[in-house]
């Protein structure tokens, strides 16, 4: 896992809720198209789940 995928489960950590990629983007100063891909891969991994559409929480 690198930096920029650490930040983002961080930051949905901190939260506590689920999040939309925008979202996260403002809060990690990333992209809102690098976080989404971000997001597409931490999901693959099992590490992130969609509660519902297009809102993102850390498993």
């Amino acid at each position: 896992m690198d930096v920029k995928e650490k930040a983002v489960l961080e930051i949905m950590k901190k939260e506590g809720t689920p999040m939309r990629p925008g979202d996260i983007a403002k809060k990690t100063g990333l992209e809102k198209d690098e976080v989404s891909k971000i997001i597409n891969k931490l999901k693959k991994d099992g590490k992130v789940d969609s509660p519902k559409r297009c809102f993102y929480t850390p498993v």
